[in-house]
Parts: structure tokens; sequence; C-alpha cells
């Protein structure tokens, strides 16, 4: 059995990132992803590929909480989830890690605060070389850092919205974008700004996904290994119940097993999850670092929606997500209580339409409303409820039981943006638009996922500690969107990226190894 001094299973958000931070350590790193490489082909550009067909989307069968089929749409690739991602980059706010008064409930705080993954979320930033604009998003968090780069700036229809917001006493601002873009110099530029971006893997490599931005660096290093195709099974433990002595997988359709000083689960929140609840052993019944009952538990995935506001303008955008709305993320004065965040997703076209089935306007067939469509997305926070849950049925396959909450802010929400665009030149209704084929937002779209193993300070309440270790054993760390215990309302990428970084500069103090080394090329 091959033996590692740290097993990382997942090269999504936060195993690509947290392997990039322990590269240059000189420490035996193992990488185990459950699928391959994104094949780089045509119809990694093709709506009907990814949007109709679901062309990347795994096959595997989830359930919902009444026993029906759940298809989830989620990838299993190298770089994870970020591949398909829109790459909007954003801080939670300084306030969302306090204790917050929601219309549904209350948010908890976590354990660390804003102040203390400020200066990771300025060198995740740098890392993923995200562009942006300080001082211009209302509830922005204070930073140490300039973004690297410069905004993405607007194409003249989301220009002409953004000034027509800005009359209106609102504060738009540039969505912190995650791409490769030089529009100096666009002949070097490797990203082109095309329609495929948000949903799509990059085709050019030039979206700043783990994969590229992260794991394939990392593999530069010769005490880095990546083994693909290797879905780990669940986790030995020894017989004091307190170490993960052997990482279980299956590999070409054999069983393999290797060892780490330390074991790393970053398979997402949902698969993390089953992860340790498939891992029950006699010393712990409940699944690995459960004392606590948590494992699983408090899912949160956000409350989205898509919205299209038809226009009689036109809007040839290509590439649409680059603006926001932060003005009622957290209320306004005639409702005290957090309403979330408004963006666009990328512009649709009417093969994404068809997906989606949407309300037809009078007299417009899909093409058309395309073609005059404003494509916005809107995100609210939902929150954590026992409830709300990872289990696994008796074949130990995926459960995912979820009841929407604090929906009343979500509501509002739509309501702001409905009248803002009445006052404009759109269509008096917004027309709702299934992202996801054949099933709700709330449970089948689950990029967003979090909270299902969280961390705080009392291992009644929480199964990892501050640093993200499980509470119950002495080599077990959670680095995913797992750790959260309230989820924002923005998208939890580049939090889970500053907290693999924060994660990453602990375990080279554990390892004795310099942090300098892996550092150099965030800084």
């Amino acid at each position: 059995m091959s033996h590692y001094d740290v097993v990382i299973i997942g090269t999504g958000a936060g195993g690509g990132t947290l392997a990039y931070r322990l590269a240059a350590s000189g420490k035996r790193i193992l990488l185990l992803e459950r699928g391959d490489y994104v094949r780089r082909e045509k119809d990694n550009w093709s709506s009907r590929a990814v949007n109709v067909d679901a062309k990347y989307h795994t096959r595997e069968v989830w359930q919902d909480k009444h026993g029906k089929p759940l298809h989830p749409h989620t990838n299993y690739y190298v770089g994870g989830n970020t591949k398909f991602y829109g790459a909007a980059l954003f801080r939670l706010r300084k306030q969302d890690f306090g204790e917050i008064v929601h219309h549904g409930g209350i948010s908890p705080t976590w354990p660390i605060s804003y102040d203390d993954l400020e200066a990771y979320y300025a060198q995740a930033e740098y890392l993923y070389q995200v562009h942006g604009e300080r001082g211009v998003d209302p509830t922005e968090p204070p930073a140490s850092a300039p973004y690297r780069f410069p905004a993405v700036q607007h194409e003249p229809r989301i220009q002409q919205l953004h000034d027509d917001l800005a009359r209106c006493g609102l504060r738009p601002f540039h969505v912190p974008l995650g791409i490769m873009l030089d529009e100096a110099h666009p002949r070097a530029s490797k990203c082109i700004r095309c329609d495929t971006c948000d949903g799509f893997p990059c085709l050019m490599h030039a979206k700043s996904d783990a994969q590229v931005i992260c794991v394939d660096p990392a593999l530069e290093h010769p005490n880095v290994t990546l083994l693909t195709n290797a879905r780990v099974t669940r986790l030995v433990t020894s017989a004091s119940g307190r170490e993960v002595t052997c990482v279980v997988m299956e590999r070409d359709g054999a069983e393999e097993r290797v060892s780490g000083d330390i074991v790393v689960a970053s398979c997402g929140a949902i698969n993390s999850a089953a992860l340790l609840l498939r891992s029950a052993t006699d010393k712990h019944p409940h699944g690995l670092a459960n004392r606590s009952g948590v494992v699983g538990r408090h899912y949160m995935g956000h409350i989205n929606s898509v919205l299209l506001a038809i226009s009689r303008t036109p809007n040839p955008t290509v590439f649409q997500k680059t603006l926001a709305v932060n003005d009622f993320y957290f209320g306004d004065a005639g409702f005290p209580f957090p309403m979330g965040h408004i963006s666009f997703v990328g512009k649709l076209d009417a093969v994404a339409l068809s997906a989606g089935a949407p309300a037809i306007v009078p007299g417009m067939t899909l093409d058309l409303m395309a073609k005059h469509s404003l494509d916005f997305w809107l995100t609210s926070e939902d929150l954590p409820d026992p409830d709300n849950r990872v289990s696994l049925d008796g074949r130990g396959n995926i459960v995912l039981s979820y009841m929407p909450n604090n929906v009343e802010g979500h509501k509002r929400l739509i309501a702001k943006l409905e009248h803002l665009l009445q006052h404009l030149d759109m269509h008096p209704h917004l027309v709702p638009r299934n992202l996801f084929v054949g099933t709700r937002i709330p449970l089948a779209g689950v990029a967003h996922q979090n909270g299902t193993i969280r961390f705080g300070r009392d291992p009644g309440t929480s199964a990892l500690d501050p640093n993200c270790k499980a509470h119950d054993l002495d080599n077990l760390y959670v680095v995913d969107g797992s750790f959260f215990p309230s989820s924002g309302a923005v998208n939890p990428a580049l939090t889970i990226m500053a907290n693999a970084l924060r994660v990453g500069d602990h375990l080279l103090e554990r390892l004795g190894a310099r942090a300098s080394a892996a550092l150099q090329a965030t800084q």
C-alpha cells in the first residue's frame, strides 16, 4: 500500500487549491479525482451539448426525500465544478461572518472572523486572476490589496442598463471575474469574451478554474501525484478510531488502497458528507467525525432564480456576466432583512431557453426572446436547517432532502428587480426560466452546495474545528464548501479557495514544511 504525507480526495476549488498550496513543500502529495480531465472538443462550446443534452453532467442518480430519482446537475472532472462555473469570485460580506437576523430565522456566527480570512481572500483573488474594482460595491468588505487586474468592461447594452440603474439611485458595479482576459491587448489575450463561459468548460483554458490555475501547476512538482478515475468509497480508521489509516478507492474496475499521514476530503459538500457517512465503524457508528450528529445536516445551496427581462431594445451582448447589484443584500427601509444579490448569467440563446421551457411571451419565438432578453441571476441566503440534509439509502446511495426556507427575502428581491425594470423599457413581467432540466433549481442545482460538515469550536454542535480538522480524528480534514455554518448570498467559490489556502498554511506548519515556498506564486 503506497503511503503519502497528504492524500487529497477531490480536485476542485478546495482540493485543487490546497494541493497548489502544499506542492512546493516537497512533501509527498496524492490527489484523487473520481473523474478525468474534461476532453477538449467542439462540444465544450455547444449550447445543445451543454444545456440540452447535459453531456458533461454525471449520470449518477440520487434520490430526493420521497425516494424519487434525482439527477444532480454536477460534474466529476479534474477541477471539479469550477470547470463549469461562471467564475464570479465574490468575498462573503464582513457581516456574513456574524449572526444575522433574517425574515425566516437566524444566520449563525462563524468560528473565525472576516479578518481571519481577509489575507487569504487577497491571495486567492491574486492566484485566480480576478478582475475587479474596489470601492464600487456598496456592501464590499475591507480589502488589503487592489484587484490584480482591472474590471471586465461592459458591452454597450449592459453599460446602458448600468447607467439606467444608476439614474434610479442604485450602485451597480462590475462583477469580480476570474478569467484570463487582457482587454488592452486583445491579440495576446487568452480569453476572447465568448458567449460560452458560464456553465461551459473553457476550450481556450482561459477561465480561472482549479485545474488550470492550481492542479496542473502543482503537478509540475515531482512530489505531487494525480490519480484520475479514482472513486473513493470509504475511509478506514485505526482500532482506536482516532486516525484514518487507509483510503479505499475503485479504479479501473479494481479496489486500490493508499494511506496518508493526513487525509483531506474535498469532494464537495454532498459527496464529502456521503463519504464520511459511508465510513461508519464500531468507533464511529454514525459516520466519521459525527459524534455531534451534524454530518450531512444543514445542507445549503442558496435560493437561486434565473429571470429573463424582455426588452424592446435588442441585447446583442456576447459576454453578459459583468454587472451586479448588491443594494438590497441586507434589505432596505421597507424590508429590514436581507434580500440578496442580483447579477447575470451568461447570455442565453434559443437552444438554452428550449432546455428550460420558459413561458412564451405572446408574439415572440424563443429566438426572438433570446435576442431581446436580459438574463438575470438572483441569489438569496437559505438558512441552515438540520432537516435539510445528505443521507444514505440502504445501498449507500445519496439521498438529498431539502425544503427551501427564508423565501420571503427572495420574493422581495424579485419584486424589487421587477419594479426597477418596469421604469425602463422592459416587458412588464419577468419570465422565470428553470435552469435545470425537469427539476427545481434548489434541489438538482447543487453548484453552490455547502454546509454539511460545519466547523465550530464546540464538538457537540460541529464536526470540524476552526482549522477544518475533524474534532473526533487526528488526521482527517475537510476542505470544500462543507465547512460553512451559513451560506451568505454570493457564490461560495472564492471563500472555499481562500479557506483552502488558510488550511494549507496550517498543514504546512503541522508537517514542518516551509510555508514561504508554497506562497511564492500567490504574492
